[in-house]
């Protein structure tokens, strides 16, 4: 019987995977944002920047933007979502919001409250069965269709104000996953609904060898955190020990680069990773097909309306906020290996969002793309431009040369004798020289980046490195109250989270 239903799970997974998408990305983006419009049409916000004349004019995309400014968090906190906070409703969605996901990104100190609206939480259910659906693309056995999906994240049990519920998106998402999908999913509400990691860590641990797992979900530092722990309390060699038929983990939030490695020193063969962007605004996109890059295949059709503006100086300054003459193009006017800044525009209530994610057209064909850093996570002290996906690269290079595992690293852009310089802060798993580790880093970088090789014969003078052990990360994290769920650590340090990564590595005799 398992077998039998296996099979049938397996070739509706398949036959769903392989029906071929013939919809054409802009005119389901177009009918998506006419979709959003009209429902918003008679909200606060619909009604002062005239929906009505929107849906009305002969090109409601090039009217909306025309009517439409840009926001970021604090201009659309300040101006409308601080309404829904104390209740109000018809702000910017109709009716009430009930739920807020609390996100701090990794650019900002403390939380943004990122509203979730009920057609949110189907529009992430919706995107959830097409990642599933996604697994058709590989060749697996029938039997792993009937084996359970562990989710780690954060947890179900919400803060509650008397207005709204509070807490880490997956939380709030993991009640609503089909019901035909809740028999295979783990852990059990006990579980999912605590809320100290270290605990949650602990319960995991305890209970894994009840659970035969097939795939894993999280973010990747946590997974790898959860994996070493079961591997050292019940002395196994690697984690197919107790989950022998574990082929599949989903991954998001940061690039997985840096992890596989490590990852793949816990496991008896190598995983299929899958990636996947769901950011605390919605369910952006997921990889759909098996290819190199782990490029992800955007949601054209899901209650989300994408715009694209090209992640240059003319259109942000060096801190990397947006310009006010910002232009932003479509996602039929977008050009294949260029870096854009995403705007978003919900079922949830943002309208022209600065997410802070950059992104680049990998395939037009397939309409996928990848996550290059964020808007305020790169260096461009003199004319540098490095991406965080500069620095993925560069570390994983190092990784492999080395001989060493690098998870987590960070990089400080400071001045020196008149120029500039820059810091890096690098975990390993063992010990390394570095200024051996440094010095090729900064040589893969040259080849990487054309303006970073020119920059380091003039105005990029010094690049050096402090070697810390991987864990100091995760105390820095520990110390903010950031362990689990979506957190994770930034890749370029500016403004007060440097200065509380430099206090704390002063404070642990770190430095």
């Amino acid at each position: 019987m398992t077998t039998l239903l296996g099979s049938i799970i397996k070739s509706a997974v398949e036959i769903r995977g392989k029906i071929p998408s013939w919809k054409n990305p802009y005119k389901s983006q177009v009918k998506t944002l006419k979709k959003l419009l009209k429902k918003a049409e008679f909200t606060q916000f619909g009604q002062y920047y005239g929906f009505t004349e929107i849906l009305n004019s002969p090109d409601p995309v090039v009217e909306f933007q025309a009517r439409v400014p840009i926001h970021d968090y604090n201009s659309i906190f300040s101006e409308w979502w601080h309404k829904t906070l104390k209740g109000e409703k018809d702000v910017c969605w109709p009716g009430k919001i009930k739920y807020f996901a609390l996100s701090s990104g990794t650019s900002e100190a403390s939380s943004k409250h990122i509203p979730v609206s009920k057609e949110m939480l189907k529009s992430i259910t919706r995107g959830s069965v097409k990642q599933f659906f996604a697994i058709g693309s590989y060749d697996l056995p029938a039997e792993f269709f009937r084996k359970g999906v562990l989710m780690i994240g954060g947890s179900t049990n919400l803060e509650y104000n008397g207005i709204y519920y509070s807490g880490d998106l997956s939380g709030i998402t993991t009640g609503n996953i089909p019901f035909w999908f809740q028999n295979y999913s783990q852990p059990g509400p006990i579980i999912k609904g605590q809320k100290d990691w270290e605990t949650k860590l602990e319960m995991l641990t305890q209970s894994a060898k009840n659970w035969d797992i097939g795939v894993i979900c999280g973010v990747p530092a946590w997974i790898q955190i959860l994996m070493e722990r079961i591997i050292q309390h019940y002395r196994l060699k690697t984690i197919h020990d107790i989950w022998p038929d574990l082929r599949i983990m989903v991954h998001g939030g940061v690039s997985i680069e840096p992890y596989k490695k490590s990852l793949n020193r816990l496991t008896a063969f190598p995983l299929i990773y899958l990636d996947t962007y769901m950011a605390s605004e919605g369910f952006i996109a997921y990889q759909a097909r098996p290819n190199e890059l782990q490029a992800m295949k955007l949601f054209t059709d899901n209650g989300i309306f994408l715009e694209f503006v090209p992640f240059t100086e003319q259109y942000f300054d060096e801190e990397g906020n947006i310009r006010p003459d910002a232009v932003a193009f479509s996602i039929n006017d977008i050009q294949e290996n260029k870096e854009y800044a995403l705007l978003l525009s919900t079922c949830s209530g943002a309208w022209r969002y600065l997410i802070g994610d950059t992104v680049k057209l990998t395939s037009k064909k397939y309409n996928e793309i990848i996550i290059t850093g964020r808007t305020k996570h790169f260096l461009s002290l003199c004319g540098e431009h490095l991406s965080v996906d500069n620095m993925n690269r560069a570390v994983a290079d190092a990784s492999g040369h080395f001989d060493i595992v690098i998870n987590e690293y960070c990089v400080v852009g400071e001045h020196y004798e008149n120029l500039f310089a820059h810091h890096w802060f690098i975990g390993t798993d063992k010990p390394v020289d570095a200024n051996a580790l440094i010095t090729y880093i900064d040589e893969r970088l040259k080849v990487l980046n054309d303006d970073y090789r020119v920059e380091r014969q003039h105005g990029l003078k010094k690049v050096y490195a402090t070697v810390l052990k991987d864990q100091a990360f995760i105390d820095f994290l520990a110390s903010k109250n950031k362990l689990g769920g979506q957190s994770k650590f930034p890749r370029v340090m500016k403004g007060k989270n440097l200065n509380d990564w430099l206090s704390f590595l002063k404070k642990n005799n770190l430095v």
